[in-house]
């Protein structure tokens, strides 16, 4: 029976990739002797945000995720990522080697909003392992499962996200709207011949400001 242990070494933003990716090096270790020919791995990444602290300013950030800070007690949770899979190349002993994870920028998801709202410091995931083995023994092929309770946590370095976003996005970020809303706005947006759709928030922001100011003073006014 494989003896199987993982862990996580390293990480590395991903130059060449359809999608903002990080690639994880693992490290999985077989102390039993046996020759694992091969295996189908599945990864499960998960940020667990109670292993680490939050400044003012990035709780402020990430109300919208956690809340209140007085509440984070209860309301910090694990958050999924991302699962993803690879094969693990022969080996006996240790093998090392690759994980590709892609990372969503879509500020609607739990996760892109949580790294968005993040200052400094690191990430802290959990990755959790399943998947085949196949072993080559004096008697044939030999199929076994991962268990359960492989796992193993990583801190991801902030640096290491923000380089593979920013290889993509650089100084920007993506909202999912309505179609009725980006209707509207294109109408808003060609009335007024802006020229992009950061112009068009702006020009709406702007408004609302003057709106918010023209409500304040005509209330002062009105005081005796």
């Amino acid at each position: 029976m494989a003896e199987l242990s993982f862990a996580c070494t390293g990480a590395h933003a991903e130059r060449y990739a359809a999608t903002p990716t990080v690639m994880l090096r693992l490290r999985v270790r077989e102390a039993g002797g046996a020759l694992v020919h091969t295996a189908l791995l599945r990864c499960q990444l998960r940020l667990e945000p109670k292993r680490r602290r939050y400044s003012p300013a990035e709780s402020d950030r990430l109300r919208d995720v956690f809340g209140d800070p007085s509440r984070y007690v209860d309301t910090i949770k694990p958050i999924q990522l991302a699962t993803v899979a690879t094969v693990v190349p022969r080996f006996t002993g240790t093998v090392e080697f690759d994980l590709p994870v892609p990372f969503s920028y879509d500020l609607e998801v739990a996760s892109g909003a949580y790294l968005r709202g993040l200052e400094e410091g690191r990430i802290p995931l959990l990755l959790l392992f399943s998947g085949t083995v196949f072993l080559d023994g004096p008697r044939g092929y030999s199929i076994e499962q991962v268990p359960w309770t492989a796992e193993t946590p990583f801190d991801l370095p902030l640096e290491v996200w923000r380089e593979a976003v920013e290889r993509y996005f650089p100084h920007s970020a993506w909202l999912r709207l309505d179609l009725d809303t980006l209707d509207a706005l294109r109408a808003f947006k060609s009335e007024h011949a802006l020229p992009t759709w950061d112009a068009v928030l702006t020009a709406l922001l702007d408004r609302s400001t003057g709106a918010t100011s023209a409500l304040v003073d005509s209330r002062t006014e009105q005081r005796p």
